[in-house]
């Protein structure tokens, strides 16, 4: 294989006073039914994400000339800060490329940092084949962010933290989007522990290496679509996806609603704030989408979620979860019918959010409105309740 152990604990000698060695925190919400859940959540990083371990290694390694060149670099996101750090701490000028439908909040990071930023493309992937091209035009060094040994070794050094806190760890799981994550902790860890098993979790709309796998060769997706946008890959790696094949146990997938309830979750329970990408590992464990007896690790690979993306995934989880309901009915346009749906609706023990009261709506015919109500619930009992009491009382809900 193109990385070894000995490659990693270089790596972390080289990341030494630059990334922090992240904690290894025990979960008592997640554990339970035989399994012990431990979360190492790189958002703690500078750059809220665990690509800066492999972008420093990477230009550490660069001689004067290369570094005299500069750097260029393809990233959805959290890649780009990485390298965007590393460049700053080295002096090195560093151009990102990123998808125009990037989130904000990585794009103006990526600005801050000192790194110019291109917004091209749909996609990771058309971002890389623009900073593939602009390289070639400018003779700038490539940064990439998995297909890279050196890379690769970087991000392996969180398999060397689990390890340190947890040395009996029998299962370690971590997100999967080009592989340059799982393959680096499954080099660590494989080689000091052989037992513990290696998970790799993908969004179900981006699941390049696990078709990869099946197929016994790198494939490449015709598309991807999912909310975790930092593992929205066509294509893996090279030589992660040599890596993964030899020493990585299982790939399972998660789709977009167990990502969004999962981000929720640890917001709410676990008081960490993740992106899409972060909260696949966890949503593989709350799904039970692999043998999750023992200790188990779960890598959180990154927060870099835009506020409004976090806004929408409270809403639709609240409504999922029952915890918030929309419900509609007519009723006459006329004094005290309106107080009388609200008293119902308080007496039945929900809370009322905003009340739309509209007599114009096509739906209304002469003499009546359209109620429309957002009720904050405690679940989906209760919303059915409240509604039993409505329609018990004489209006239709939908």
């Amino acid at each position: 294989m193109s990385v070894t152990l000995a490659d990693v604990i270089r790596a972390k000698q080289a990341l030494l006073g630059v990334v922090h060695k992240t904690d290894l925190v025990p979960s008592q919400v997640l554990s339970g039914e035989g399994r012990e859940v431990y979360l190492k959540s790189e958002s703690l990083q500078q750059t809220g994400s665990f690509k800066a371990r492999g972008a420093h290694v990477r230009i550490a390694g660069l001689s004067e000339e290369e570094r005299a060149r500069g750097v260029i670099a393809g990233s959805a996101g959290n890649h780009a800060q990485g390298v965007a750090l590393a460049a700053r701490h080295f002096g090195v000028r560093a151009t990102i490329v990123m998808p125009e439908g990037a989130p904000l909040a990585k794009v103006a990071a990526t600005r801050a940092l000192g790194a110019k930023v291109v917004l091209h493309g749909d996609g990771y992937d058309a971002a890389y084949k623009h900073a593939l091209s602009l390289q070639q035009e400018t003779g700038a060094v490539y940064i990439h962010p998995f297909s890279d040994p050196l890379v690769i070794a970087g991000q392996g050094t969180v398999g060397l933290e689990i390890l340190e806190d947890l040395p009996q760890v029998d299962t370690v799981v971590a997100p999967v989007g080009g592989g340059g994550l799982i393959a680096g902790i499954a080099v660590a860890v494989k080689a000091m522990r052989p037992q513990t098993r290696i998970i790799g979790v993908e969004a179900s709309g981006a699941a390049s290496m696990k078709a990869s796998l099946q197929a016994g060769r790198v494939t490449t997706l015709e598309r991807t679509n999912t909310i975790a946008d930092g593992i929205a890959v066509k294509t893996p790696g090279e030589e992660a996806f040599a890596i993964c094949r030899e020493l990585v146990d299982e790939i399972v997938t998660v789709d977009d609603d167990e990502i969004a309830q999962t981000i929720l979750f640890l917001l709410e329970r676990c008081k960490i704030v993740t992106e899409g990408a972060g909260a696949v590992a966890v949503a593989a464990v709350m799904g039970g989408k692999f043998d999750c007896r023992g200790k188990v690790a779960a890598v959180l690979s990154g927060g870099n979620i835009d506020v409004t993306m976090i806004s929408n995934i409270i809403d639709k989880g609240l409504l999922k979860a029952g915890r918030r309901a929309k419900i509609h009915t007519l009723i006459e346009d006329k004094p005290g019918r309106l107080s009388r749906v609200l008293k119902v609706v308080s007496d039945g023990g929900a809370n009322v959010v905003s009340v739309q009261h509209d007599r114009a709506h096509p739906e209304a015919g002469i003499g009546h409105a359209l109620l429309e109500l957002v009720l904050e619930t405690q679940d989906r009992e209760h919303v059915g309740r409240v509604i039993q009491a409505l329609e018990g009382q004489g209006f239709r809900i939908s």
